[in-house]
């Protein structure tokens, strides 16, 4: 027996048509079709019974949101989001047509033409919010698979600007006919293929070269003035940045590079200028225009350190303050006061007076890179530790809700200024990594003279300032970066698992220097070390010579490694005292007679 009609009961189609909009058979459940709507709904309860699964495990929570920054995942995001609605239009057309099946409708022509108006405006409705839905994950797709083209060459270099070199040995002769007036022809070796290592496959020791580049206005040349390689063990969970002066001469090329032969073995300019000079010698490097000078840089840096430098993350200097701007701005702990009377404009015609206190600073993009890039009354050196303060200032202080807030523009930021050739689909694993590890643990090595190169200014044969490498110191750093004993592996494992909280506060009238790089040192052997941002991480009393030690609300009975390890580290005993204010299980008080201490 036919049951009868919704619609004889007097319900609304329109309501009916805006509930399955809603969730699909909930409009057929308004019309009492029980089983229809529970037939409807059942792929939503199914999809949300697997959600409320991985999400209600942190193992399985993690990989998962990670996953949305590969490529293919974001392109089935984006499936998913149009089959969910054709399905949605299903079930509103199929609650729709049930509540008008009853053969004369309540209400006559208008209401129904009214009802009609309804059913195409919750259509309508459907498709809008789906397209935006899509809008954003269509938006961050085609941010990755820009940046990770790397199809855009960001120079069109003169050759004018830069240099050339003669070869040392002289290449083999090749053969070509004369030409039309009789003179030699100019002959080069035919370009060499590139031939780039095998990707990443989890497990080994990852290196990525963060290159900050100067693109000058012209876009005659593009200066490499920034290069950190990021060292990560996969397996330890160890983090390294090692940063090479953009002045370092003699950097070693890899043998079987033809320019290795041109140049006697190695790089005849300062290494931020590989680039651009690679770029314009395709006959002696390897690689398109687009990738040459990239792949000539980690090839370098490769050779010199003995890594498999696999993968390069560059950005412009215009985009890193676009990019601060757009997460407003950074707060950064400027350790000593920064000084440039000669720092340039914008627009590169003219100098700035440039002053930075010292102190816990807010810094917008502008800031955030003279802070970084200043080095007229300091030096190369102090710049490459501002440098990768800034780094890990950022990563540390991203708030989610502002990338959301200014996604858009963020992305557009990135697709414009940041070039990459890590392989989109290998960024889930990546950020996964990037999860795991501690910043704040990190190990930095910075090649600087004495020990790692020889200052030679004026340089014979060029003139000019260069930092001439010595190749053998920089490589046994490198090789020893991430050497740790047995001993203080276990000692590590002991102070993190008592998890102190350890708050270093400046007790002298000097600047926060020594403080800093005291919760730095502590930090890299496994105490949770900060200097706090309140007071500017000052004392009570700037007039403390002695280290004081002090433990709160019985932590010592808790916490012995760490109470040990501070003790033989400041050669003071740690007092106690109760304090039910106190946030921090041990504060460190630094005086004058307080070690220098270095990570």
């Amino acid at each position: 027996m036919h049951t009868p009609d919704a619609a004889g009961t007097g319900r609304s189609a329109f309501a009916a048509a805006a509930f399955s909009a809603l969730l699909p058979g909930l409009g057929q459940a308004y019309l009492r079709h029980y089983g229809r709507a529970l037939a409807w709904a059942s792929p939503y309860i199914l999809l949300l019974a697997l959600l409320a699964g991985i999400f209600s495990n942190e193992v399985t929570r993690q990989p998962f949101l990670v996953q949305f920054s590969a490529p293919s995942w974001l392109l089935g995001t984006i499936f998913a989001i149009g089959i969910d609605l054709i399905y949605r239009i299903a079930s509103v057309l199929d609650a729709y047509r049930l509540a008008r099946r009853e053969p004369a409708p309540r209400g006559g022509p208008g209401l129904r033409l009214a009802s009609t108006a309804g059913l195409v405006a919750v259509l309508l409705v459907l498709v809008v919010s789906h397209v935006a839905l899509a809008r954003p994950i269509y938006s961050v797709y085609s941010a990755l698979t820009g940046i990770g083209s790397g199809d855009d060459d960001p120079i069109e270099p003169q050759p004018s600007d830069f240099p050339t070199f003669p070869p040392v040995p002289s290449l083999p002769p090749a053969t070509a006919e004369p030409s039309v007036d009789g003179t030699p022809p100019v002959t080069e070796p035919p370009a060499p293929t590139a031939t780039p290592g095998l990707p990443w496959d989890g497990t080994e020791r990852l290196n990525i070269v963060l290159i900050g580049a100067d693109r000058r206005e012209d876009g005659g040349s593009y200066l490499t003035d920034t290069m950190i390689v990021v060292t990560i063990d996969p397996v330890t969970k160890q983090v390294g940045f090692i940063t090479i002066p953009r002045d370092t001469t003699q950097v070693p090329l890899p043998r079987d590079w033809p320019a290795s032969r041109n140049y006697g073995g190695t790089f005849p300019s300062k290494i931020n200028t590989i680039y651009t000079i690679a770029r314009l010698s395709p006959s002696l490097f390897p690689g398109n225009d687009a990738q040459r000078g990239y792949i000539a840089l980690k090839g370098a840096l490769s050779e010199l350190y003995q890594l498999d430098v696999k993968y390069y993350v560059a950005v412009d200097l215009a985009g890193f303050t676009e990019t601060i701007d757009q997460l407003n701005g950074v707060v950064i702990d400027v350790q000593v006061p920064v000084d440039d009377v000669h720092y340039p404009t914008d627009d590169g015609r003219g100098s700035l007076k440039l002053h930075i206190p010292a102190g816990i600073q807010y810094m917008n993009g502008q800031e955030a890179l003279a802070f970084a890039r200043a080095r007229h009354e300091t030096s190369d050196f102090d710049r490459s530790e501002r440098q990768q303060r800034v780094i890990t200032s950022v990563r540390q202080q991203t708030d989610l809700g502002e990338v959301i807030a200014n996604l858009d523009s963020l992305l557009a930021t990135f697709r414009k200024n940041v070039k990459t050739d890590i392989p989109p689909e290998l960024f889930p694993r990546l950020l996964g990594l990037v999860g795991e590890i501690d910043l704040d643990q990190r190990v930095s090595l910075n090649l600087n003279p004495p020990t790692y190169s020889t200052q030679c200014y004026p340089c014979p044969g060029t003139g000019l300032y260069e930092l001439r490498a010595n190749v053998p110191a920089i490589r046994r750093a490198v090789a020893e970066i991430f050497t740790t004993t047995a001993a203080e592996a276990e000692r590590r494992q002991k102070l993190e698992a008592e998890g102190a909280v350890v708050e270093v506060l400046n007790g002298t009238a000097a600047t926060n220097t020594k403080t800093t790089k005291v919760s730095e040192y502590l930090a890299s052997i496994g105490v949770n070390a900060t200097v706090p941002p309140v007071n500017g991480g000052l004392a009570a009393a700037p007039t403390y010579t002695q280290t004081v030690m002090t433990a709160y609300n019985g932590v010592e009975a808790d916490m012995p490694e760490t109470i040990a390890v501070l003790e033989e580290v400041f050669g003071v005993g740690v007092e106690v005292a109760d304090d039910a204010a106190r946030a921090a299980d041990i504060v460190i008080i630094v005086g004058t007679e307080t070690p220098d201490l270095k990570p």
